[in-house]
């Protein structure tokens, strides 16, 4: 068991967990939107992903003069050439990909990857929005390659799983800022949390763990409403045991591992 742990840990460090829960709230959303998503287009937002997230934590890596205070950024500044060169690899699968990617969906996802490059370009001026910006753009994207090929009328979309959705990854996002406020305030970091401070975050994590778990009540797709209360069950637990699950980055490894979840609704 210890050794799962640590293998995961490792995972969760190099943003892997991210990517292959991407994969899964895709699947998830493609039962919702009666599409079926290709490989090759699963693999492309995996990856994707996992860019987004990498030279997100580079950027942050490079800005801290000291070493880092988080296990993450710490790896990033220690190993930064080496994740740059996996992260240039990465591109390079993804330009071989979209030769097969449906043409709606790589143009959608041209639109999508200027919104990503916008944020990677302005994110280092960002304080309180920048949760919100990654949470929307994850969102999007896990929800694109169904978007852009169902036959759905737009009336029709799952719109309140999409918001429900995107308020879970919000929360997620600002419950980690919250618990990293101490050690992103010594790296000079800017985040929710170190903006709108330790009780107005706790405010805002409750208000939205709150609204998005009566969303339940109303959805109209109660199976995958189901699995995202889920997530967001447990991102209550965390948030109510925070000194426990506070330690060694425990939230981290369970909170990112609820996007695995959405993935039991589409084998059901």
């Amino acid at each position: 068991m210890e050794i799962f742990i640590r293998a995961y840990r490792w995972l969760n460090v190099l943003s892997i967990d991210v990517a292959l829960g991407s994969a899964c709230s895709a699947l998830f959303f493609s039962k919702l939107f009666q599409v079926t998503i290709l490989p090759y287009g699963l693999i492309a937002l995996a990856v994707t992903v996992w860019v987004i997230y990498t030279v997100d934590h580079l950027l942050d890596a490079r800005k801290i003069s000291q070493p880092a205070s988080t296990t993450r950024h710490h790896f990033h500044q220690a190993n930064f050439r080496l994740m740059a060169k996996l992260v240039l690899i990465a591109v390079i699968m993804n330009g071989v990909l979209i030769f097969f990617i449906r043409k709606p969906v790589l143009l959608a996802g041209v639109f999508l990857f200027a919104g990503v490059g916008l944020y990677l370009l302005v994110q280092q001026y960002m304080k309180v929005s920048k949760e919100v910006v990654i949470a929307l753009l994850y969102t999007i994207g896990v929800a694109l390659p169904s978007m852009a090929v169902t036959d759905l009328p737009v009336s029709a979309w799952p719109w309140l799983i999409l918001v429900q959705f995107f308020l879970t990854a919000l929360t997620n996002l600002i419950l980690f800022a919250w618990f990293d406020r101490e050690r992103d305030q010594k790296d000079k970091r800017g985040s929710f949390a170190t903006a709108i401070g330790e009780q107005g975050s706790r405010y805002i994590i409750w208000m939205l763990l709150v609204i998005s778990i009566l969303l339940t009540f109303f959805s109209i797709y109660p199976t995958a409403s189901f699995f995202i209360l889920a997530g967001n069950l447990i991102l209550l637990i965390i948030f109510m045991k925070r000194i426990f699950f506070g330690q060694h980055d425990r939230f981290r490894l369970l909170g990112d591992a609820i996007f695995f979840i959405p993935l039991l609704s589409w084998l059901i």
